[in-house]
């Protein structure tokens, strides 16, 4: 009687710290963290942000739920089916049950179907380019900076290397990237030398820069605000250091930067003339 006594004790103070460690977990996440599933992001940043949210949501509370149904009926069966004491019988043995089996194949292949055309509608409206645009910006993506063209403005910004000391300002010195707030914006990806990636991180969406080819996606930004942009492929020495600043701005602000670039020489475009792998006409 003691041994079990002091066994229940140990079982509630540890179902007690699980408790307090799950309480202490939750109460440092913030409302807006748990609605959108700790994506460094929100609705209504982007066109896409919405969709992406949801299914990335959708995604997890499917799993979750799964996860928390499999784990249930384990700890029920280890609760309710384990060996007592002096119990030396043969358990009831079930060779098949045709409705169990029925539901364990027609739910996952449901929730696996539901899951993939969400996924495929999302990914369909994240990539899609038919629709008309405002701003054409053609980025270069180069060890370890990138080249901003705005192609409807005539203008670029060519970028150099910056070296990040770790010091406040660093930020600061980073190439910044204009983009006019509630307008489509069609950019068009290329890389200089090796393989980069172009990723805002809160407008969720990365593409792949591959040397000798032009990826496109489109994205209006719907609130204005600075953001971090990066190099998402390992590109060499310096990729940690492949940084960018987004700046979503009112369009009276957009084209005050434009003429700072024309006020400073940068007239034209940085094309693909200036690529490490570029040959005479045009080709790789």
């Amino acid at each position: 009687m003691r041994m079990k006594s002091r066994t229940e004790r140990s079982t509630r103070w540890r179902v007690l710290a699980l408790g307090v460690v799950l309480s202490l977990s939750l109460a440092g996440c913030s409302a807006d963290q748990l609605s959108t599933g700790f994506l460094p992001s929100k609705p209504g940043l982007t066109d896409k942000t919405a969709s992406i949210i949801s299914l990335w949501n959708g995604a997890w509370i499917a799993g979750l739920a799964v996860g928390v149904l499999v784990w249930g009926l384990i700890i029920w069966c280890v609760i309710v089916y384990r060996k007592r004491k002096d119990d030396n019988t043969l358990p009831v043995q079930l060779q098949y049950h045709v409705p169990l089996e029925i539901m364990y194949t027609v739910i996952p292949i449901f929730m696996m179907g539901v899951l993939f055309y969400h996924t495929v509608k999302t990914t369909d409206e994240l990539w899609d380019t038919s629709g008309e645009v405002d701003n054409h910006i053609s980025v270069y993506g180069k060890q370890w900076s990138w080249d901003f063209n705005y192609l409807d403005d005539d203008v670029y910004y060519a970028g150099e290397r910056i070296a990040l000391t770790g010091k406040e300002g660093d930020f600061d010195r980073l190439p910044t990237l204009y983009l006019p707030v509630n307008e489509t914006i069609e950019f068009q990806l290329h890389a200089r030398d090796v393989q980069h990636s172009f990723w805002i991180p809160a407008f969720l969406t990365k593409l792949d820069m591959i040397p000798g080819e032009q990826r496109v996606f489109h994205v209006t930004p719907q609130e204005t605000g600075t953001f971090v942009g990066k190099c998402a492929e390992l590109c060499g020495e310096f990729h940690s250091e492949m940084l960018f600043q987004v700046k979503v701005v009112e369009r009276g602000e957009y084209d005050a930067e434009m003429q700072k670039l024309r006020d400073a020489g940068n007239v034209g475009e940085r094309g693909a003339e200036f690529d490490r792998t570029y040959k005479p006409g045009g080709s790789y």
